[in-house]
């Protein structure tokens, strides 16, 4: 399917950096003045950055709408009020009635914003006349957003990795070249540094992954790891679920099916390299044997930035380097027995089909296990592996729905629960 473009490049990637898309306003035609812009998870770590980009840039960027899981109604409600939106949407139908009442408090006698519940009211939203969708949304259930987004002709800025994992077939389907941003740090890193050559000139992709609080332990030393430690992320302020992910390089193992589905680059021509200091977020190596690495301090206002303000930079959306003082940058290489998230990825991935959803969500299922202290931290990913080999290979020549996503997710996250219960019954029959 790639098309020979660029330089001899291929210009069918999903995220293609060469290209520069004609930018809509509302209608759909030339755009003048603030982007307008609607953020999905906007009470979440990366839409509350992305509020704090737009915030100080309101020149560039107006937030039209908002949607959130509904748990921190007040601060959405805060949101909607500083921000003016036209809409605010919550995918919990029990956080309308407290969502009513912050808003009345905060608009008093002023009219409310369009207030949507349920869980299609994101992908509503994301349809919705705007310049650009946010996906900030954590989890598959960002997958119908994502797609909305891409059918209504969207730039989609894409912080939602899981959307595309599981859906790999179906947004490719949909999206055009270049019309995909992605917000992921590492993706983000290698969408600027593939801008300094042709596909064609690619050797292979280099993804930087801080290796967690765990790094440098083995396999052994992993056995009694609590969720406390676990969460102790050396770097990063993410949710809970990220932050196990780092810490298993579960999460590694999706920027791989990510960065393989974005950019097309074959899955033996994808590295994961441990680099603890997260200032190098990711390289690409070309034909001629020079790396090209995007630097920065680990602050993902940076990457959101440059999502929402593409193809132009905002100036001072994060700090930069201070090359006055004297730091050290070390990398190392990936420990597979340790952590075996990252090539049992490169096979789900290999998979294709269903096989992407069931890793994902089986993981989220085996992630709650850990954090509610019925399954060890080792036995995430084991159990997570012991899903997918249950799954089988798809059948080849299939056509992806949602349905078969979704269909596909509820077996896992099933299957996932009672493999948990049968270990935590059997630990407990030891103890």
């Amino acid at each position: 399917m790639p098309a020979t473009g660029h330089n001899g490049g291929m210009t069918d990637s999903l995220a293609d950096p060469h290209l520069r898309l004609p930018v809509p306003d509302a209608a759909g035609g030339a755009h003048d003045g603030p982007r307008d812009i609607v953020v999905l998870g906007s009470t979440g770590s990366i839409g509350t950055q992305a509020i704090d980009v737009v915030l100080r840039n309101p020149d560039r960027f107006r937030v039209v709408a908002l949607s959130a899981a509904g748990g921190r109604v007040g601060l959405l409600a805060d949101q909607a009020l500083q921000l003016g939106v036209q809409a605010v949407a919550v995918a919990d139908e029990n956080a309308e009635g407290p969502l009513r009442q912050a808003l009345a408090e905060r608009y008093g006698t002023e009219p409310l914003p369009e207030i949507l519940v349920g869980p299609d009211a994101a992908t509503e939203l994301a349809g919705r006349p705007c310049h650009s969708v946010l996906n900030g949304i954590t989890g598959s259930i960002g997958l119908r957003p994502t797609l909305a987004a891409l059918e209504a002709g969207r730039i989609l800025i894409l912080a939602n990795k899981e959307s595309l994992i599981v859906g790999g077939p179906l947004v490719k389907a949909v999206a055009k070249p270049g019309q995909i941003v992605p917000v992921d740090s590492e993706h983000s890193a290698l969408f600027q540094a593939l801008m300094g050559g042709s596909r064609a000139e690619v050797r292979k992709l280099v993804v930087t992954a801080s290796g967690g609080p765990f790094r440098g332990r083995g396999k052994e030393e992993l056995t009694g790891v609590t969720p406390e430690q676990a969460l102790a992320h050396p770097t990063w302020d993410m949710g809970p679920v990220v932050t196990i992910n780092s810490a298993t390089l579960v999460n590694k193992g999706l920027e791989v099916i990510e960065a393989h589905l974005l950019f097309d680059i074959p899955f033996d021509r994808i590295e994961v390299v441990v680099h603890p200091q997260s200032y190098i977020h990711s390289m690409v190596e070309f034909t001629d044997g020079s790396t090209l690495a995007q630097v920065s301090p680990p602050d993902m206002r940076m990457p959101i930035s440059l999502g929402l303000g593409w193809p132009e930079r905002v100036p001072d959306a994060a700090p930069g380097c201070d090359w006055t003082k004297a730091a050290t940058w070390t990398f190392f290489p990936l420990d597979d027995e340790a952590f075996p998230a990252v090539a049992l990825a490169r096979h789900v991935g290999s998979l294709g089909g269903t096989a992407p959803a069931v890793f994902n969500a089986a993981n989220e299922e085996c992630v709650a296990a850990f954090l509610a202290g019925t399954l060890p931290f080792t036995g995430i990913v084991d159990t997570v592996a012991r899903v997918v080999e249950e799954h089988g290979t798809p059948a080849e020549g299939t056509s992806l729905t949602v349905e078969d996503v979704l269909e596909a997710e509820n077996w896992a996250r099933s299957r996932a629960r009672e493999l948990a219960a049968e270990q935590a019954t059997t630990e407990a029959a030891h103890v």
